[in-house]
C-alpha cells in the first residue's frame, strides 16, 4: 500500500513552504505530489523545486469540490504509470490542498473509493495554522477551523514573526483538536518523521464534529453533490505582466497593498521579474497585513518568466490592484528618468 498523506492548512499559513522543504529532505525523493490552486493561474508548481519526484497539479475549480472525479481519477491514473514505469517508482503520495479546501470529501474519497483503496492508504493529515493571524482565522473560517479538526499533526508557523500568538493558539487548538501535537515551525523546517508515518488514519481519535462531516460526506457522495463557488464569496484573480517590474515600483507596490488592502486581503503571492535582476525571480508572499521579504531564487523555474501575481480576498477589485501598479510603474519611470538609474534591487528588500 502506498500511503497517502494530505497537508491542508488556510490561506497563507505556510503549506507551499512547508512542502518546499520536505522536498529537499532524503527521505521525501520518491514522492508524488498533487497540488491544488485557488484561481486561473497557479503558481505553487513553480514555487517548488523538485528533483526526481512525480509533481502532478489539479487546476479549474477546488480540490474539495472535484474530489470525485480530479483527484480519483489522478490518483488511478499515478498507480497505472506507475506500474507501466512512464514515472519514477513513487513511495509515497502528498496532496496540498488549496487554502479553502472542506478536507471533509478529501479524506472520504481516501478511505472509501475501492478502487484508491487497493493501492493507497492514508496515512494522515498535516495542518498547517498562521501564528500572527491564525485566531482571527479560525473564528471566521468554517475551513480552517475543519483543517486543524481533521489534522494527526498541526504545523503553527511563523512564530518568529511580531505579533504571534503561539500560546493561545496552542489553547483554541487544543479545545478543536486535543489530540493532535501542535509542532512550532520556522521557515517549514521540520523532520518528515515527525509529520508522517503517524498510522492509517483513525476518526475515533478525532472531535466528534468530524465523524459527524464524514458521515455527511457519505450522503452527498451518494447523490449529486454539487459545485460550491468559492468565487461568490471571494475575489480572485491573477496579474501577468510581460514586462519586467522596477524593484522600487514592486516595494511600493507591495506597502500600498497592506495599507489599503488590510485584512481583506486574504492572501497574494507572486514571482516576479525584477527589472535589475532579471535571471533571478523575487518570490513574493502575502497575508492581511504581513508582507514577507522577498525569496530571490538562484533561477527561474519554468521557461515562463512573466510576473504572475496571484491575489485572493474580499471585495477586493482587480482593476484597482492593475491600476496602481501601473501607476507606481508610471510614477517610478518618471523619477528614474529625471534622476538617473541608482536602484538597485536590495532597495526591494529594504522597504517590502
Amino acid at each position: 500500500m502506498i500511503p497517502v498523506s494530505v497537508i491542508t492548512g488556510f490561506l497563507g499559513s505556510g503549506k507551499t513552504t512547508l512542502l518546499g522543504r520536505l522536498l529537499h529532505h532524503p527521505a521525501m525523493r520518491r514522492t508524488a505530489v498533487i497540488i491544488n490552486e485557488f484561481g486561473a493561474v497557479g503558481l505553487d508548481h513553480d514555487l517548488i523545486e523538485t528533483s526526481d519526484e512525480s509533481f502532478i497539479r489539479l487546476s479549474n475549480g477546488c480540490l474539495c469540490c472535484n474530489i470525485r472525479s480530479d483527484l480519483v481519477a489522478t490518483l488511478g491514473d499515478l498507480a497505472v504509470r506507475r506500474a507501466a514505469g512512464t514515472v519514477p517508482p513513487f513511495e509515497r503520495v502528498v496532496i496540498e490542498t488549496t487554502g479553502l479546501a472542506d478536507p471533509a470529501p478529501i479524506l472520504h474519497a481516501l478511505m472509501t473509493d475501492r478502487d484508491l483503496c487497493e493501492v493507497y492508504a492514508l496515512d494522515g493529515v498535516v495542518a498547517t495554522v498562521d501564528a500572527v493571524t491564525g485566531l482571527a482565522t479560525l473564528e471566521h473560517y468554517a475551513e480552517a477551523l475543519r483543517q486543524a479538526a481533521v489534522a494527526d499533526r498541526i504545523v503553527l508557523t511563523k512564530t518568529d514573526l511580531p505579533g504571534a500568538q503561539p500560546a493561545a493558539i496552542a489553547g483554541r487548538l487544543a479545545r478543536v483538536n486535543p489530540g493532535a501535537p501542535v509542532l512550532p515551525v520556522v521557515s517549514g523546517a521540520v523532520e518528515p518523521s515527525a509529520l508522517f508515518d503517524s498510522g492509517l488514519y483513525n476518526v475515533a481519535g478525532k472531535h466528534p464534529d468530524v465523524q459527524a462531516w464524514l458521515a455527511q460526506e457519505t450522503v452527498a457522495a451518494a447523490g449529486a453533490r454539487g459545485h460550491h463557488d468559492h468565487s461568490a464569496e471571494l475575489t480572485s484573480f491573477c496579474v501577468v505582466r510581460d514586462e519586467p517590474v522596477r524593484a522600487v515600483t514592486l516595494a511600493l507596490f507591495l506597502s500600498a497593498l497592506a495599507e489599503n488592502c488590510g485584512a481583506d486581503l486574504l492572501r497574494m503571492k507572486g514571482i516576479v521579474r525584477v527589472a535589475e535582476q532579471p535571471d533571478r525571480p523575487a518570490v513574493i508572499h502575502g497575508v492581511q497585513h504581513v508582507y514577507h521579504a522577498p525569496v530571490w531564487l538562484e533561477r527561474w523555474p519554468s521557461e515562463d518568466r512573466r510576473t504572475r501575481m496571484v491575489f485572493i480576498g474580499r471585495d477586493i477589485r482587480e482593476s484597482w490592484v492593475r491600476g496602481l501598479l501601473d501607476l507606481l510603474d508610471a510614477e517610478v519611470a518618471m523619477e528614474t528618468a529625471r534622476h538617473g538609474v541608482g536602484t538597485a534591487s536590495g532597495c526591494l528588500e529594504r522597504q517590502a
